[in-house]
């Protein structure tokens, strides 16, 4: 599961595509609709909400919003509790960065016209959900290649 803290513009169809399917699933994970992924680190992030139903359905609402701008139609009924313009959460720019090096490898492989299109971007945006805070990549991150380079 990769529920990205990238705003939804950056991600090529198939990312977008399956962010969406991630962060249904992410949905019915705190719904307490399925048994599996309860455990998975992403999803502590919007646990740590006031609200974790309304942070991912807010989530769900900036992707679906993406795919209305380039004209797919993402069924928002599914989303269960619409997130409005409240709380932001917290995103570090080394989660970002990491973020970042993750997918444009992705896009080399999968898109190359729009891994060059981004290639030049000075500072990726978050997600509409985030706010970007300075720090190191997230604890709950599997894998922390290093970013020195």
């Amino acid at each position: 599961m990769r529920l990205w803290s990238l705003h939804p513009r950056y991600l090529d169809r198939q990312g977008l595509t399956a962010c969406w399917r991630e962060a249904l699933l992410a949905q019915a994970v705190l719904a307490g609709a399925t048994r599996g992924y309860t455990r998975h680190p992403q999803l502590e992030r919007f646990r740590s909400c006031a609200e974790p139903l309304t942070a991912v359905g807010g989530y769900l609402d900036g992707v679906a919003t993406e795919a209305s701008a380039r004209g797919y139609r993402f069924d928002r009924s599914r989303i269960r509790e619409a997130g409005g313009a409240g709380d932001r959460i917290p995103v570090t720019d080394g989660q970002l960065r990491l973020e970042w090096l993750h997918l444009m490898a992705k896009l080399e492989v999968r898109t190359p016209d729009l891994a060059r299109h981004w290639a030049h971007e000075p500072e990726p945006e978050p997600h509409p959900s985030f706010m970007t805070v300075p720090g190191p990549v997230a604890d709950w991150e599997r894998s922390a290649p290093d970013l020195s380079r």
